[in-house]
């Protein structure tokens, strides 16, 4: 994890910890870092979720965009999975999404894609972070006819919506489903898009409003919608996050469908057509162990990245698989998209319930999870790198292990996003594992909080 960015972009309080300037600045050191000193006019798509800060985001990294000659096209409110499609689509040089995607309305982040759709690898994030940070480069300064322009896509919508509706072979025709859109990304293409696919929508928290983005909504509070689905007697339930890159689903009795629900039923899928390369599905540590026992009883080969779907999708891209994802809900069609899609993966799911005329909660009794606790500890502004040395810490983790054993798990790291050490145990007792959980988080709160 760099100086600026985290797994998952630049993150952090708009207007405080991300600044206008500091926008300006990252806009400018992209353009610089993602183009060739040829390149007179590079184009640079720049796409935001429905937060307030949003805007000023928008005006601030177009201002430094445009102060070092390229060529800016401006989204409006885009799912990011649809900013990483149309750098392809319009041959753009470079995407920018403003997104703090699942977090709360004062946060702000930026991601960034280059040319090929992908987020940037580690090297090309050090090379901004050196620009910005270090100033280890002058920016060009053009004058004249070699500023940049400003210019409006109008047909963003119907262009991301086509391309997901291509990726299934399906109709959803006869399903009702519930959609939550977390007030976010989402609220622009969700309803078009499955009602064009077929579906009977009915939408949840799609009025934003510029502070309500993941306000008890989405894919991190599913509560409401598994009440909704419940309560309207509906087929399924999908929930987005705010940048609409990631998805959860609710069964028909109102039950959770987490993101290793929907991957066992996804890969499994994949595999019994022949679409699942090299018979592999990519997690993370964090996948449940259910998971990895759903492969080995159906002869799945699965891998385990670290945490973040970036990371994910290195494996992926090296070893030539196509299918991964995370528990939160960052799943990857490397057939169909370069990131993970929320609503790629919400069409692929609710298109194998409807070809197979099958419920979702059904088709979830193919991995049975283990019970799984997960600890969020607030730390001090260095506790996530005293984590890695602090020896009472470490030696609560290995007591917690030995107590474990073969039947069981812990994880503890810090969170790529936010000011927080994340303590996750699996066993087979779930009071057992929430007790020595709580055991060792009480050590971190003593020594890093």
């Amino acid at each position: 994890m760099g100086r600026l960015f985290g797994t998952d972009g630049v993150r952090g309080v708009a207007n405080s910890e991300l600044t206008c300037e500091m926008a300006m600045r990252i806009g400018r050191a992209a353009a610089m870092v993602l183009t060739d000193s040829n390149h007179r006019h590079p184009k640079v798509l720049i796409g935001k979720d429905t937060r307030l800060s949003s805007d000023m985001l928008e005006a601030a990294i177009t201002a430094g965009l445009c102060s070092v000659g390229a060529n800016v096209v401006q989204l409006g409110v885009v799912p990011t999975p649809a900013v990483a499609f149309l750098v392809g689509k319009y041959k753009a040089d470079a995407g920018v999404m403003l997104t703090a995607s699942h977090n709360p309305c004062e946060f702000n982040g930026i991601k960034i894609f280059s040319g090929d759709g992908y987020k940037l690898p580690d090297a090309l994030e050090e090379q901004i972070e050196a620009i910005v940070l270090d100033h280890v480069a002058d920016p060009p300064v053009p004058i004249a006819g070699d500023l940049g322009s400003v210019a409006a896509a109008p047909d963003v919508v119907r262009d991301y919506v086509n391309h997901i509706k291509s990726t299934v072979a399906f109709s959803l025709d006869g399903m009702r489903v519930g959609i939550d859109c977390a007030n976010g990304s989402a609220c622009r293409t969700a309803e078009l898009l499955f009602t064009e696919l077929g579906a009977e929508c009915h939408m949840m928290a799609n009025q934003p409003n510029g502070v309500n983005v993941n306000d008890d909504c989405g894919s991190t509070h599913m509560e409401a919608l598994m009440s909704f689905v419940r309560e309207n007697k509906l087929d399924a339930g999908i929930a987005f996050d705010g940048d609409a890159d990631r998805c959860l689903a609710v069964d028909e009795n109102g039950d959770l469908v987490d993101g290793d629900f929907i991957m066992a039923i996804c890969a499994a899928d994949m595999k019994s057509r022949g679409k699942l390369e090299k018979n592999t599905a990519v997690g993370t540590i964090m996948t449940n162990m259910g998971f990895t026992k759903f492969c080995d009883d159906n002869e799945i080969h699965f891998e385990a990245t670290k945490v973040g779907d970036r990371y994910v999708l290195e494996e992926m891209l090296l070893e030539g698989y196509n299918f991964g994802g995370e528990q939160s809900g960052h799943v990857i069609f490397l057939d169909f998209s370069t990131t993970g899609d929320g609503q790629l993966t919400a069409a692929q799911l609710l298109s194998i319930l409807h070809r197979r005329n099958a419920q979702l909660s059904s088709l979830a009794t193919l991995m049975t999870r283990y019970p799984q606790v997960m600890v969020n500890i607030q730390v001090a502004p260095d506790g996530k790198l005293r984590f890695y040395t602090d020896t009472a810490v470490k030696e609560a983790i290995e007591r917690a292990k030995e107590k474990l054993g073969k039947n069981g798990r812990i994880v503890v790291r810090p969170s790529g996003t936010e000011p927080l050490l994340r303590v996750m145990l699996e066993g087979e007792d779930a009071d057992y594992i929430a007790a020595l959980a709580e055991t060792v988080a009480n050590v971190i709160r003593e020594r890093l909080a």
